[in-house]
């Protein structure tokens, strides 16, 4: 599912991409995430770049998987030909896991190690790359590199794992619904409630590689033969796939699954790397609310369940029997510790219904919507304490209980806090967009009192732009500190002594106190929008 940046989340996506490719490029993605999926001509329109630059500007979103390409068909003016145009739309959450990138470089390093993380730092540098392209770089003479045979392995680790997936095709080509399909969902929407999918979901939908080959690696693909790398790189050819490149923003003819040489192109897998976080949000927060056992037998059901799982967000995990539970527990060694009654306790208290009679057709699912649901609640509540304080945390939990609007005089009372202080914490949090505020009228308009609720949809949407505020600002802070000090930060080390020495540890401290709060702050982003 696509998400709809707020206007905040715009701003730090747009930093993020001059940051890593430059304003011209930015300037192009910004106009995408504002003014939604645009042809070529009505980009160079609302930019007012050349053709080139927004050109050169979209190729580098394409291959670092921000931006997705797609044809369509319109009908031809004064009952000429059909045409065939390219639109492109900005993907915004893969523009904001550039924020996670050193999350995911840490997942690879603990499960796979240094040589499979290498490689796949490269890919994250480079956006898109072949098995070949990686291959030649592996080999350079200034690295310290394994056997190429050692090289296949890793990248094998790396696909099994699905932390990389073979690219989606450049530009799907959406047909125009025939008669007959147009008829049959006609025909639907009176029995159903269904939303229809947007052109940018079907788009994504048909770009992507059937599950068959998403994963599929083909050895015989891979060539250590220096001559025939050779002859691919000659001039030439380069100056043609430039032309090719042009050709195919604008005719909408290239399918960019492969590169010029025709090899298969990789990319890293997103959706694996946010499933696994998710899956810790999870289990730290049943740690923290719950206890260790509970954690340990979530975290058992999670990795046995992890390749069924259709989605990133599902609801509920995949149905296990207690036998293929306690199979996983004990392979940890916190679960070599627990019998079958107390890895059924730990279900009970993760909300599972427990069978009348154990043994018989015993299976158990874990509603993991309910687990993120209660650190979102926890969360929020812990913004509304820092902010606003004790008193006012106390309203909002009551609010949040009771899901309904709420008399300020029966808050007062119900929360003990002073109906003056109440009604004055009420009116604060109202003008922040925290409350929902209805006004009601006694004795045909004489005498008036407020109603007070929490809109939790609306309410989650405004904290999440809030985080994407802050985390702008602290990039925009961490970049001041890195320019103020420069000169500094390029100190060698040698000559960190004395004064010069204070300096260089206090600039390390501020960036590492940016650094780690950025990373909090975006596992709170990561709640809020990608859980």
């Amino acid at each position: 599912m696509l998400t709809t940046p707020s206007q905040h989340g715009i701003k730090l996506a747009v930093n993020l991409i001059s940051s890593y490719f430059g304003d011209i490029v930015a300037k192009v993605c910004e106009c995408l995430l504002r003014k939604g999926t645009l042809p070529l001509v009505q980009i160079i329109q609302f930019t007012e770049l050349t053709k080139q630059n927004a050109v050169n500007s979209l190729l580098v979103l394409i291959q670092h998987n921000c931006v997705q390409a797609f044809a369509t068909q319109t009908e031809g003016k004064f009952g000429g030909a059909p045409r065939i145009s390219t639109q492109y739309m900005a993907l915004f959450d893969n523009i904001i896991h550039h924020l996670r990138f050193p999350k995911f470089i840490a997942i690879v390093n603990e499960d796979l190690g240094k040589e499979c993380e290498e490689i796949f730092v490269w890919l994250l540098q480079d956006g898109r790359l072949s098995v070949n392209d990686i291959l030649e770089r592996h080999k350079e003479p200034s690295r310290n590199s394994t056997a190429s045979d050692a090289f296949h392995e890793c990248f094998r680790k790396l696909v099994n794992a699905q932390y990389v997936e073979r690219c989606p095709a450049h530009e799907p080509f959406l047909a125009p619904p025939t008669e007959e399909e147009i008829a049959a969902k006609k025909r639907a929407a009176k029995f159903t409630k269904k939303v229809e999918d947007t052109i940018e979901v079907r788009a994504l939908a048909e770009a992507s590689p059937m599950d068959s080959v998403r994963f599929l690696l083909e050895t015989d693909t891979w060539t250590d033969d220096p001559e025939q790398k050779s002859n691919d790189d000659s001039s030439s050819l380069a100056a043609a796939g430039e032309k090719r490149k042009l050709d195919a923003l604008e005719s909408g003819t290239k399918d960019w699954a492969t590169n010029q040489k025709k090899e298969v192109l990789w990319r890293v897998n997103f959706e694996e790397f946010v499933r696994r976080l998710r899956h810790k949000s999870c289990i730290e927060n049943v740690r923290a609310r719950l206890d260790a056992g509970a954690a340990t037998v979530l975290g058992a059901v999670l990795e046995a369940t992890r390749r069924t799982e259709t989605k990133v967000k599902v609801e509920n995990s995949v149905p296990l029997s207690i036998d293929d539970i306690m199979e996983e527990v004990i392979k940890s060694e916190e679960g070599r510790t627990m019998n079958s009654d107390r890895v059924r306790a730990s279900l009970a208290q993760l909300g599972c219904d427990m069978p009348s009679i154990t043994g018989i057709d015993e299976t158990y699912s874990i509603d993991l919507k309910r687990i993120l649901e209660l650190a979102q609640i926890q969360e929020v509540e812990s913004i509304v304490l820092k902010r606003y304080g004790r008193e006012a945390c106390r309203i909002f939990k009551l609010l949040l209980q009771a899901d309904r609007v709420v008399e300020t005089e029966m808050i007062s009372k119900d929360t003990f806090v002073d109906k003056k202080d109440a009604a004055t914490i009420l009116h604060q949090m109202w003008k922040d967009d925290y409350l929902y505020m209805q006004v009601m009228e006694k004795d045909k308009g004489k005498q008036k009192y407020l109603l007070w609720a929490v809109k939790k949809p609306v309410l989650w949407q405004h904290i999440l732009d809030d985080m994407y505020h802050a985390a702008l600002n602290l990039r925009l802070r961490s970049a001041y500190e890195q320019e103020k000090d420069k000169e500094i930060a390029q100190l060698p080390r040698e000559k960190r002594e004395g004064e010069l020495g204070k300096r260089f540890e206090k600039w390390r401290k501020i960036r590492l106190v940016l650094e780690s709060s950025l990373m909090k702050l975006d596992d709170a982003i990561l709640l809020f929008n990608d859980f």
